[in-house]
Protein backbone atom coordinates (compact mmCIF):
# COMPACT_ATOMS: atom_id res chain seq x y z
CA UNK A 1 0.00 0.00 0.00
CA UNK A 2 3.30 2.54 0.86
CA UNK A 3 4.16 1.61 -2.53
CA UNK A 4 1.07 2.98 -4.64
CA UNK A 5 0.79 5.74 -2.35
CA UNK A 6 4.05 6.77 -2.93
CA UNK A 7 3.43 6.47 -6.80
CA UNK A 8 0.46 8.08 -6.75
CA UNK A 9 1.90 11.20 -4.86
CA UNK A 10 4.82 11.20 -7.72
CA UNK A 11 2.25 11.20 -10.16
CA UNK A 12 0.21 13.99 -8.68
CA UNK A 13 3.31 16.33 -7.87
CA UNK A 14 4.34 15.73 -11.35
CA UNK A 15 1.67 18.05 -12.84
CA UNK A 16 2.73 20.82 -10.39
CA UNK A 17 4.68 23.64 -11.43
CA UNK A 18 7.19 22.86 -8.94
CA UNK A 19 6.69 19.08 -7.54
CA UNK A 20 8.92 19.40 -4.60
CA UNK A 21 6.47 22.39 -3.36
CA UNK A 22 3.61 20.67 -4.08
CA UNK A 23 5.19 18.02 -1.65
CA UNK A 24 5.84 20.08 1.27
CA UNK A 25 2.03 21.59 0.79
CA UNK A 26 0.76 18.14 1.14
CA UNK A 27 2.72 17.85 4.41
CA UNK A 28 1.31 21.35 5.62
CA UNK A 29 -1.16 22.45 8.51
CA UNK A 30 -3.80 21.98 5.55
CA UNK A 31 -2.49 19.33 3.55
CA UNK A 32 -3.26 20.34 0.19
CA UNK A 33 -2.17 21.45 -2.95
CA UNK A 34 -3.43 23.28 -6.24
CA UNK A 35 -2.43 21.74 -9.28
CA UNK A 36 -3.18 22.47 -13.20
CA UNK A 37 -5.60 20.61 -14.88
CA UNK A 38 -5.07 19.81 -19.15
CA UNK A 39 -1.60 18.17 -18.85
CA UNK A 40 -2.34 14.95 -17.68
CA UNK A 41 -5.84 14.80 -16.98
CA UNK A 42 -9.13 17.26 -17.21
CA UNK A 43 -12.08 17.09 -14.17
CA UNK A 44 -15.35 17.18 -14.78
CA UNK A 45 -16.88 18.36 -11.92
CA UNK A 46 -20.95 17.22 -11.47
CA UNK A 47 -23.26 17.64 -8.16
CA UNK A 48 -22.47 15.49 -5.42
CA UNK A 49 -25.72 13.38 -5.26
CA UNK A 50 -25.55 13.08 -9.25
CA UNK A 51 -21.52 11.95 -8.89
CA UNK A 52 -22.27 9.46 -6.12
CA UNK A 53 -24.07 7.24 -8.04
CA UNK A 54 -22.54 7.80 -11.50
CA UNK A 55 -19.51 6.38 -9.01
CA UNK A 56 -21.78 3.60 -7.82
CA UNK A 57 -22.21 2.62 -11.82
CA UNK A 58 -18.78 2.93 -12.81
CA UNK A 59 -17.13 1.17 -10.19
CA UNK A 60 -19.37 -1.94 -11.09
CA UNK A 61 -17.99 -2.28 -14.57
CA UNK A 62 -14.49 -4.33 -14.75
CA UNK A 63 -12.26 -1.10 -16.30
CA UNK A 64 -10.01 -0.02 -13.35
CA UNK A 65 -11.63 3.57 -11.98
CA UNK A 66 -9.74 6.46 -12.27
CA UNK A 67 -9.09 9.25 -9.78
CA UNK A 68 -12.23 10.70 -7.83
CA UNK A 69 -11.96 13.47 -5.80
CA UNK A 70 -14.93 15.24 -3.27
CA UNK A 71 -15.78 18.56 -2.01
CA UNK A 72 -16.77 18.01 0.97
CA UNK A 73 -17.92 21.80 1.77
CA UNK A 74 -19.09 23.00 -2.33
CA UNK A 75 -20.86 18.84 -2.30
CA UNK A 76 -19.26 18.39 -5.77
CA UNK A 77 -17.39 15.17 -6.86
CA UNK A 78 -14.86 15.43 -9.86
CA UNK A 79 -13.78 12.77 -12.19
CA UNK A 80 -10.85 12.28 -13.67
CA UNK A 81 -10.15 12.11 -17.40
CA UNK A 82 -8.09 12.48 -20.17
CA UNK A 83 -7.19 15.98 -21.56
CA UNK A 84 -9.06 17.08 -24.00
CA UNK A 85 -8.77 20.33 -25.75
CA UNK A 86 -12.49 20.37 -27.03
CA UNK A 87 -13.82 19.83 -23.95
CA UNK A 88 -17.65 19.16 -24.71
CA UNK A 89 -19.73 18.39 -22.08
CA UNK A 90 -22.73 20.17 -20.94
CA UNK A 91 -25.50 19.87 -18.14
CA UNK A 92 -26.65 21.68 -15.45
CA UNK A 93 -24.56 22.42 -13.00
CA UNK A 94 -21.47 20.35 -14.99
CA UNK A 95 -18.58 21.99 -15.18
CA UNK A 96 -15.54 20.74 -17.28
CA UNK A 97 -11.93 21.82 -15.76
CA UNK A 98 -9.26 21.87 -18.42
CA UNK A 99 -6.01 23.44 -19.73
CA UNK A 100 -6.28 26.97 -17.90
CA UNK A 101 -7.89 25.34 -14.70
CA UNK A 102 -7.10 24.94 -11.55
CA UNK A 103 -8.05 21.87 -8.66
CA UNK A 104 -7.12 21.64 -5.66
CA UNK A 105 -6.24 18.24 -4.38
CA UNK A 106 -5.34 16.36 -0.84
CA UNK A 107 -2.34 13.98 -0.89
CA UNK A 108 -3.38 10.98 -2.34
CA UNK A 109 -3.45 9.32 1.23
CA UNK A 110 -7.03 9.00 3.74
CA UNK A 111 -6.57 12.76 5.58
CA UNK A 112 -9.39 14.74 7.17
CA UNK A 113 -10.08 18.35 5.63
CA UNK A 114 -12.76 19.50 2.85
CA UNK A 115 -11.39 17.62 0.13
CA UNK A 116 -11.52 13.38 -0.10
CA UNK A 117 -10.32 10.89 -2.05
CA UNK A 118 -13.60 8.45 -2.97
CA UNK A 119 -11.08 7.07 -4.97
CA UNK A 120 -7.11 8.00 -4.96
CA UNK A 121 -4.92 7.92 -7.82
CA UNK A 122 -3.17 4.59 -8.10
CA UNK A 123 -0.01 6.28 -9.38
CA UNK A 124 0.29 4.76 -12.64
CA UNK A 125 -1.50 7.17 -14.63
CA UNK A 126 -5.29 5.30 -15.13
CA UNK A 127 -7.73 7.92 -16.11
CA UNK A 128 -12.05 7.24 -16.28
CA UNK A 129 -12.73 6.40 -20.47
CA UNK A 130 -15.11 9.66 -20.95
CA UNK A 131 -17.45 7.75 -22.65
CA UNK A 132 -18.17 5.16 -19.57
CA UNK A 133 -18.48 8.26 -17.05
CA UNK A 134 -21.29 10.06 -19.47
CA UNK A 135 -23.11 6.62 -19.76
CA UNK A 136 -23.15 6.52 -15.61
CA UNK A 137 -24.54 9.66 -15.55
CA UNK A 138 -26.73 9.45 -17.91
CA UNK A 139 -28.01 6.07 -15.49
CA UNK A 140 -27.56 8.49 -12.77
CA UNK A 141 -29.62 11.03 -13.81
CA UNK A 142 -32.29 8.73 -15.01
CA UNK A 143 -32.65 7.40 -11.25
CA UNK A 144 -32.52 11.33 -9.90
CA UNK A 145 -35.83 11.58 -12.00
CA UNK A 146 -37.72 8.74 -11.19
CA UNK A 147 -36.88 9.28 -7.50
CA UNK A 148 -38.01 12.70 -7.94
CA UNK A 149 -41.16 12.28 -9.78
CA UNK A 150 -41.88 9.13 -7.39
CA UNK A 151 -42.47 11.98 -4.25
CA UNK A 152 -45.08 13.13 -2.72
CA UNK A 153 -45.31 16.38 -1.16
CA UNK A 154 -47.27 17.46 2.46
CA UNK A 155 -50.26 19.92 1.48
CA UNK A 156 -49.51 20.93 5.42
CA UNK A 157 -46.23 21.84 5.66
CA UNK A 158 -44.97 21.47 1.83
CA UNK A 159 -41.83 18.51 3.08
CA UNK A 160 -41.52 16.07 0.67
CA UNK A 161 -42.65 12.53 1.60
CA UNK A 162 -42.44 8.81 -0.21
CA UNK A 163 -45.00 8.17 -2.57
CA UNK A 164 -47.39 5.40 -2.58
CA UNK A 165 -48.20 3.73 -5.61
Amino acid sequence: MRTVTKQATEWLAAAATDPRDCKRRWQGYQGIAVLPCGRFWDVLSVPEELGVRALDALLCIPQAPGPVLADTVARRVGFFLPPDPEGRWVGSDVRYLGRGAWITVPAPRPAPGRFRWLVPPDGTGTLFVPAAVELALQQALGTLAAQASAQRWCPTCGAATAGIS
